[in-house]
């Protein structure tokens, strides 16, 4: 990958095919303007060889000729541009949705967490599906219209200069004045287009997320007004776009008539004066008639432009936050397994004042195990996200082997932390699917000798084996088989440090304690830090704390090996 990865480097990268296009659509667009002036010229010298008589002549074979090759590279370029037009396309929406999630990941969660998931799938799916038709929908009939007409100018003033000075103004008119005249004033139309499209899909998404939920509190319908009233919006936004884009053609129209009425008659003043013949005093008219038909589409692809401007500043406002943390310029080495410290660490959200942890000191060595416990919003998560670095203290600091996470480089130190979010999910996929996340290179065989570890052998067999299906989210699954697997997952990391953030949430007690003792079973040497409100089995955890106020103090439940 180059170093520049700005939302430009990506159509940059295609810049050949995109020209190819560009060019082949010219070329379609020059043997169709060629083929209908031609023919025009053609038919008007028959038109009046037959009205003079026998003793009348004209050359048939060269424009006949023409007009067949004129023809045939018609529908030779067309098949390519559109060949090549598309394939730049296809290629280009690939790049944009890698380089979207290449991009926006590093955000994930610090950044990302205050956008909602619906926004971000609009800006996925509708926001890139606005840049990725630039080409097809914008630049390439407006750069091909911008060729087209310098080529029939130039015909033009070889026929006669008043002509091309006439079909030069028209140009402008029709293929610049007109279309920006029509959507002037619309970005911002379309900006509350894009805000209201994004709603729509954000209050769709969480409908059918929250769908049980809606049921139970008697709320669909509630929500189902809602999302009417966005469809609404959405809907009326497009009837003004579509307003804008009628009345453009409407001008645009007006403008050609009078513009075709003004060649007719020039082209007859040049014939009755003798300055041109007739064949090629109607190659004039129907060259402007050409040029118009062609200019017909500009309206429609200024609008292409502008809503994919706005578009693509809205991906950007995403992928140009700034991340959280930051590695810095020469990152130190890190030891394979070393103790783990907390030292006077301090740490508020952005835009509080309060600290939330307030001179935490900890210490994890290899090989053990201690859970954090207190209340809800104690800061608990907070204290595993500094761990995890996706946040840096604004005092003290977090080391490992003695050395500050601020001064290695994130990738280096992820390595060494297997991690089992809150609610981890489980992804529509083979068994296998889900577990290869933890170690893509896992073979067959440790796939199943984590399954053991965690008491989804049987089950896994049952099912077909690895790779048996499990879901969308874990369908087929109960929510205590769910956090096994995601739990295997972790545990086939193979990691020194395994964090785990509410391992056991909404499993019932029984379940949960099984969990946790198969898991301090299954650990061996490796240290875990267990962040969590509820009870602990006998022998999960070497050291339990209690996070009150922002400290640290030692637990005193017994149920802690001691």
């Amino acid at each position: 990958m180059s170093g520049d990865d700005s939302l430009r480097a990506v159509f940059t990268r295609h810049r050949w095919r995109l020209l190819g296009a560009v060019v082949l659509l010219l070329v379609t667009m020059l043997a169709g303007v060629g083929l209908l002036g031609l023919s025009g010229g053609f038919l008007t010298a028959a038109a009046l060889a037959g009205a003079l008589g026998a003793g009348a002549t004209f050359n048939f074979f060269s424009p006949s000729a023409g007009i067949r090759t004129l023809t045939l590279v018609r529908i030779v370029s067309r098949y390519f541009e559109k060949l090549v037009g598309h394939d730049a396309t296809l290629r280009i929406a690939r790049d944009l949705r890698v380089w979207f999630f290449r991009r926006a990941l590093p955000l994930a969660p610090a950044r990302l967490g205050g956008t909602r998931t619906g926004e971000l799938l609009a800006r996925l799916m509708s926001d890139i599906g606005e840049v990725d038709g630039l080409l097809v929908r914008a630049l390439g009939p407006l750069l091909a219209l911008a060729g087209i007409a310098l080529a029939a100018i130039a015909v033009a003033a070889c026929i006669h200069w008043p002509a091309a000075a006439l079909l030069l103004l028209l140009s402008l008119l029709v293929g610049i004045g007109v279309p920006v005249l029509a959507v002037r004033h619309g970005e911002a139309g379309e900006v509350e287009r894009a805000r209201h499209r994004a709603l729509l899909r954000t209050l769709a998404y969480e409908g059918l997320e929250g769908a049980a939920d809606l049921t139970a509190l008697e709320a669909r319908e509630d929500w189902r007004g809602r999302v009417d009233a966005a469809a609404h919006q959405l809907a009326a936004d497009d009837h003004r776009r579509r307003g804008r884009l009628i009345a453009g053609n409407v001008l645009h129209s007006t403008c050609a008539g009078l513009g075709l009425l003004a060649m007719l008659w020039l082209a007859l003043s040049a014939f009755q004066q003798g300055r041109v013949d007739a064949p090629l005093a109607a190659t004039l008219v129907f060259l402007t008639v050409a040029v118009l038909e062609v200019a017909a589409g500009c309206g429609l692809a200024w609008q292409a432009l502008q809503s994919a401007r706005v578009s693509a500043a809205r991906l950007q406002a995403i992928v140009e936050q700034p991340p959280s943390v930051a590695d810095p310029a020469q990152p130190r080495p890190l030891p394979e397994e070393a103790t783990v410290s907390f030292e006077r660490v301090v740490f508020a959200w952005p835009g509080e004042t309060r600290p939330l942890l307030d001179g935490i000191d900890l210490q994890l060595r290899p090989g053990e195990r201690i859970a954090i416990r207190g209340d809800s919003g104690c800061g608990k998560t907070t204290l595993s996200a500094l761990l995890l670095r996706l946040w840096d203290p604004q005092h003290g600091a977090v080391r490992y082997g003695g050395v500050d996470l601020r001064e290695v480089a994130q990738d280096d130190w992820h390595r060494r932390i297997a991690w089992l979010p809150q609610g981890a999910p489980v992804f529509a996929g083979s068994i296998a699917d889900n577990l290869r996340l933890g170690d893509p290179q896992a073979d067959e065989a440790r796939l199943w000798a984590v399954l053991e570890q965690v008491r989804l052998g049987d089950w896994a067999r049952r099912q077909g084996g690895v790779s048996a299906w499990v879901g969308e989210n874990g369908a087929t699954l109960s929510a205590g088989q769910a956090r096994r697997l995601a739990m295997a997952r972790a545990l086939l990391r193979d990691a020194p440090l395994m964090v785990l953030d509410e391992p056991t949430e909404g499993l019932d007690v029984d379940t949960a304690d099984a969990l946790l003792v198969d898991l301090a079973a299954a650990l061996g040497s490796r240290s875990l830090l267990v962040i969590t409100h509820g009870h602990l089995p006998q022998g999960v955890v070497h050291r339990q704390y209690r996070l009150q106020q922002g400290r640290l103090r030692p637990g005193t439940d017994d149920s802690a090996l001691e």
